[in-house]
């Protein structure tokens, strides 16, 4: 194992934890000031998905596709708010649950009929093809790099609409006393709505990035819909800074899980079986992760206050 090899997968795993992050900040944002179980969240990051990918086909341009991702996402998810998700903020945490995975049956089955079984490709940018050289002689592709970028971009942008705007403090009243806010005359319902379109809109922004590096396919949100729970309970359910430290840590324990373990295991058995018990042990490292920290610190790493 040479240094720019593991320098390489350390950024695939912060190339990870950026994406975990975009999806685990929407959903950590509606859960804090909603108390909404959200499962139907990865259906919004495959919409963003597929909207970049048939845009971009019919256009030519990723980045009109990736603003489209953005626009169909926020879109999809203002329009259940208000059908769906409206009708459930009274109710108990099954009913939530039950109602959300219904949407995930929905939009797989639609978008299904729109776009047909078969997947759909995205092809990088010209502008950010290429590699860049990384000490030791490695090269790194540009794309991961800029999505990296874009991940720490959209950290900045939500810390400063939480913690310096008017919608960010009334985001943040929601969070500890919704009954109050409304009582000073904060309509909840629009604050509902807006916040619900900005964490679709970043799900759909995660699923858009990420659909250039693997093909776009019904189903494809589920997958990360777990790993993006696991993300906000290591770092906090309603915290921003704890769904971007966790999301961190959740990309770059698994991916330097799945590099090592195998590669360490090959020393004291064949190198087959280290690849499959390092496989199946890498598995499990976010989860021995989330039990340790739960058990130090059982509300997560910055629980939101109130």
């Amino acid at each position: 194992m040479t240094f720019a090899l593991a320098l390489e997968q350390l950024l695939n795993g912060v190339q990870l934890g950026v994406m975990l992050f975009l999806m685990a900040a929407g959903l950590t944002l509606i859960f804090g000031v909603m108390g909404l179980i959200n499962l139907a969240h990865g259906s919004l990051y495959m919409v963003g998905a597929f909207a970049c990918a048939s845009v971009a086909a019919w256009t030519g341009s990723f980045w009109l596709g990736l603003i489209a991702s953005l626009a169909a996402a926020a879109a999809a998810g203002a329009i259940i708010e208000i059908t769906v998700i409206r009708r459930l903020y009274d109710r108990d945490h099954l009913d939530q649950v039950l109602a959300t995975f219904a949407l995930i049956l929905i939009f797989s089955e639609g978008t299904r009929w729109l776009f047909g079984s078969f997947p759909l490709y995205l092809d990088i940018p010209v502008l950010l093809q290429g590699a860049v050289g990384l000490p030791g002689g490695a090269q790194y592709p540009l794309y991961r790099l800029a999505i990296i970028l874009a991940g720490a971009l959209v950290a900045l942008g939500l810390y400063a609409l939480i913690s310096k705007t008017r919608l960010g403090m009334r985001i943040r009243a929601g969070e500890s006393d919704r009954e109050m806010i409304g009582a000073l005359g904060v309509d909840i319902r629009t604050l509902y709505t807006l916040v619900f379109a900005l964490g679709a809109a970043l799900a759909g922004l995660a699923g858009a990035m990420v659909g250039a590096l693997q093909s776009v396919q019904v189903g494809m949100g589920e997958p990360v819909l777990i790993l993006a729970f696991v993300v906000i309970v290591i770092g906090g359910i309603g915290s921003i800074k704890g769904a971007l430290v966790g999301a961190l840590l959740v990309g770059v324990v698994d991916t330097m899980g799945r590099f090592l373990l195998p590669q360490g295991l090959a020393m004291i058995v064949p190198p087959a079986q280290a690849g499959l018990i390092g496989g199946a042990l890498a598995s499990m490292l976010i989860y021995i992760l989330m039990a340790i920290i739960l058990a130090v610190k059982p509300r997560g790493l910055f629980p939101a206050q109130g």
